[in-house]
């Protein structure tokens, strides 16, 4: 759901809030916000600070509007923001180089209000903080249904991924997680001291569960769900 739009203010009373981890890219945004009227503060979360912290910390400096990257460096994953930040009533324009419409999704559903990818031209981004500025709409409704689309397909499929991952034996597991670190047939075989002929049934059990073809598609498949493995 949409955050509605503000009322239109003045430029100088329309406080913006940079949460961004890339030093030039956020200086660069707060000098041309700058000219352009605008009163701009950075805030950069510490590699500690829990998304509590987070949030307060920027709710302290007043925000009409944040301009979020995803990928905070050191301080791990902006999506995490977007749903506390929208329900402050906060603006919430998503600047990423995460190129993944389905995680676009994720944050209009969250309550972003508009997601740019960071090589979008300086104009653009202006244009869509004016927009804000000017309690206008940011997102064309049919926009926003496809990428929330997106990543609901995406989310099906992920949980799809990991039901079949759930699926392998304790022992296929090992094998997979094996295969993730870039080994053999004949390195699990001799890591592990069993017959290849064992191993290679046991990769083709690991193919036919996880419904692909090969260990490449296999250990493509487990990394794309962020499966780790069994823990030791």
């Amino acid at each position: 759901m949409t955050s509605p739009a503000v009322p239109a203010t003045s430029r100088k009373d329309f406080r913006v809030v940079i949460v961004e981890d890339h030093t030039l890219f956020a200086e660069s945004l707060e000098l041309a916000l700058t000219i352009e009227g605008y009163t701009v503060r950075r805030f950069t979360p510490g590699p500690e600070a829990t998304a509590g912290h987070v949030l307060a910390g920027i709710q302290r400096l007043r925000p009409r509007l944040v301009l979020l990257d995803l990928d905070l460096g050191p301080g791990g994953d902006g999506g995490r923001f977007v749903s506390g930040l929208a329900q402050s009533n906060t603006d919430v324009v998503v600047l990423t180089g995460e190129s993944d419409r389905s995680r676009w999704g994720e944050c209009h559903q969250q309550g972003a209000r508009k997601v740019l990818p960071k090589s979008a031209p300086l104009e653009e981004i202006l244009g869509v903080i004016k927009r804000a500025q000017r309690g206008l709409p940011l997102l064309d409704p049919g926009e926003r249904e496809s990428l929330v689309h997106a990543w609901q397909a995406g989310r099906a499929e992920h949980a799809d991924t990991s039901r079949r991952l759930a699926s392998l034996t304790p022992r296929e597991q090992q094998v997979l997680a094996h295969l993730m670190t870039g080994a053999t047939v004949r390195d699990v075989a001799r890591a592990d001291v069993v017959a290849e002929a064992t191993v290679r049934t046991q990769v083709k059990s690991i193919l036919a569960k996880l419904e692909v073809s090969s260990q490449l598609a296999a250990v493509g498949l487990a990394h794309r769900t962020g499966w780790k493995g069994p823990r030791a």
